[in-house]
């Protein structure tokens, strides 16, 4: 169980007091957790952290199955115990039974939001928080444009300073280029890495100063080849070690490059207002679709000036930042306190 400090609310923001209790249920993975974290956060509330882990039979068969509910949770995970919250924000399909039975517990007293369709029993929660791209509509549904996160002015020129000194070599226009990584949709192997070296390589030979960052999924020996295909060049790339310096690079970025598989990393680079171009994947055995949701997403935001895709140019242009999380925890709170 993880508490974390307050981040402050705005005073359009402002709650009665006592402040509700807010817990914040996930399976741990940071790209979940931080939108969750990050509405409580827009909220104005100190949320508890609780990581929850299903035992074999829930975690195979959830959401569809939700009996015996109490014997579903593995010990690795938190304790889901009264006091039961006041308000409850929890992601992942992990997360939907937990939410169910902390529902049930509390006599109905909690005030579930759900992050992302949860599939079954959608009634059952009091908000339903989905991106357009998603085609979920409903009397308790809240759409959005893109993913929440963590990322707001306030924070990026927080963080900027602690960054300065660190990429104090890196010369200015600078690139931030975030990778994901494979997944059920899109693959990122040696192909591709090499390809992207050769462009970033000829980004830094015209001035181009590069911040690089992978994730989870990006893979050791993805980043060991990156590493090793652009030494001798003006890059900061990071190591996993130390500090995340994602924040201090979504601060310092002129633009970026991200790679498509990711609607977290996409949204928070276009939470900035500055250029974003996304490097489209391929997708080994799936013939090109505009009808499954990564694509919507990225048309979406291609047709709102959001995004470009990436040929190896770093092109500059405007658009309105992408920050959704504010009007989202207006109406989450309006419907808590209209309840």
């Amino acid at each position: 169980m993880t508490e974390l400090r307050p981040h402050g609310a705005p005073p359009s923001l402002s709650w009665p007091h006592p402040l509700p209790v807010c817990w914040c249920l996930t399976d741990g993975r940071p790209g979940m957790e931080n939108q969750a974290v990050g509405l409580a956060e827009a909220l104005g509330l100190t949320p508890v952290v609780k990581r929850v882990f299903l035992k074999t039979a829930w975690r195979i068969l959830s959401p569809h199955i939700t009996a015996f509910k109490r014997y579903a949770f593995s010990k690795k995970g938190d304790r889901l115990e009264a006091p039961w919250p006041d308000i409850l924000i929890a992601t992942g399909r992990p997360s939907i039974l937990p939410s169910l039975y902390i529902k049930g517990q509390s006599g109905g007293r909690t005030f579930t939001v759900q992050l992302q369709d949860p599939v079954s029993l959608r009634h059952r929660f009091d908000r339903i928080v989905v991106p357009a791209h998603d085609g979920l509509t409903g009397k308790n549904v809240i759409v959005m444009d893109g993913a929440l996160h963590r990322i707001n002015p306030e924070r990026l020129a927080a963080e900027a300073p602690r960054w300065e000194s660190r990429f104090a070599h890196i010369p200015h226009p600078r690139v931030g280029v975030v990778l994901g990584g494979p997944n059920a949709r899109y693959s990122l192997g040696a192909p591709e890495i090499g390809q992207l070296a050769d462009q970033l390589k000829a980004l830094a030979a015209q001035g181009f100063g590069l911040l690089v960052t992978g994730s989870r999924r990006t893979g050791a020996a993805n980043m060991e080849m990156l590493e090793k295909a652009l030494e001798g060049q003006p890059a900061f790339i990071s190591d996993e070690t130390g500090d995340n310096p994602y924040f201090g690079m979504l601060a310092h970025a002129d633009a970026f490059v991200v790679t498509c598989d990711s609607v977290n990393m996409i949204t928070e680079a276009c939470s900035t207002g500055k250029p974003v171009h996304v490097i489209m994947l391929p997708t080994p055995g799936r013939k090109p679709s505009g009808r499954d949701k990564f694509s919507r997403f990225h048309k979406s935001l291609e047709a709102s000036g959001r995004i470009r895709p990436f040929g190896g140019r770093i092109e500059n242009w405007s658009y309105e930042p992408l920050r959704e999380m504010e009007r989202v925890a207006r109406l989450v709170r309006e419907a808590y306190l209209a309840r």
